[in-house]
């Protein structure tokens, strides 16, 4: 019997009709999906296809999804003459600035692949850390993984910027006690379809571990290596990166005492 289609399940097929086309997504789907926000980076687009072809390329089969997230520089051009020279690579942008989470979230909702590695853009994250995250994925034996965080061993960036992420850290862990040790590093390793099923609002990539152990899924952690920036500058600023991570922790803790996981038993058999 036909079932009524959601409006959150017509709203999310709508969304991948518009960014990959039907077509597309009904074609062979690749092993992973590498999904790559970028805002004004210039000049690191080009090295961080190459290294992704490098580090993935004789290893499996994967595709690569750049999404252009309103840049006013020369990244929509870098991004077309990158795709001339990288067949797995897709392109989609957004007519304006809609921030990380928003680009993230057009990524994945285009991937075509049942596991999606994420990284940021400016070049600080290392895609030669990605198969080792497939490896720790693949001996887990966990049903129940969802995702593999990357956990940065040294920051290559300024004291300031390093000194307030780890007062974020402590906050954050110590209101939502979700075990998690660094969720500002941009390399991760999820399900895309436990990505797509968790609640959606503005800088939610920051609460991603709190946010997959609510649904009930299993985290996973790995020490990967973190990059000095080589170009372009940060689009984070220190203080308005203070309040609004407040005030998102306190919403994510909301949602943390309102879920419930249901233990689900079949009658039928």
């Amino acid at each position: 019997m036909a079932t009524a289609e959601s409006s959150d399940s017509r709203a999310m097929r709508e969304q991948a009709d518009a960014v990959s086309g039907p077509a597309r997504r009904d074609a062979a789907a690749p092993e992973l999906s590498v999904v790559v926000p970028v805002h004004d980076e210039s000049g690191n687009i080009a090295a961080l296809a190459d290294e992704i072809e490098t580090a993935l390329g004789a290893a499996l089969d994967f595709e690569m999804i750049f999404v252009d997230d309103g840049s006013r520089d020369g990244s929509a051009a870098e991004l077309a003459r990158a795709r001339r020279g990288h067949p797995r690579l897709r392109v989609l942008r957004h007519r304006e600035c809609c921030g990380q989470s928003a680009a993230l979230r057009t990524g994945v909702a285009a991937a075509r692949g049942a596991w999606v590695a994420t990284l940021d853009g400016d070049g600080q994250n290392d895609p030669s850390d990605i198969p080792a995250l497939l490896k720790l994925r693949d001996a887990c034996g966990d049903p129940a993984l969802q995702m593999i965080a990357g956990v940065r061993r040294k920051r290559r960036d300024g004291l300031v910027k390093r000194l307030s992420s780890r007062f974020a850290n402590a906050l954050r862990g110590r209101i939502l006690g979700d075990g998690a040790t660094d969720t500002g590093c941009g390399l991760k390793l999820i399900r895309r379809e436990a990505f797509l099923a968790l609640p959606f609002f503005d800088h939610m990539h920051r609460f991603l571990p709190a946010l997959v152990r609510r649904g009930g899924g299993t985290v996973l952690e790995a020490p990967v290596a973190h990059r000095p920036r080589q170009r372009g500058a940060s689009h984070y600023g220190v203080a308005d990166r203070a309040w609004t991570g407040l005030v998102d922790t306190l919403g994510v803790a909301w949602l943390q005492r309102r879920a419930k996981v249901p233990i689900v038993e079949r009658m039928d058999e």
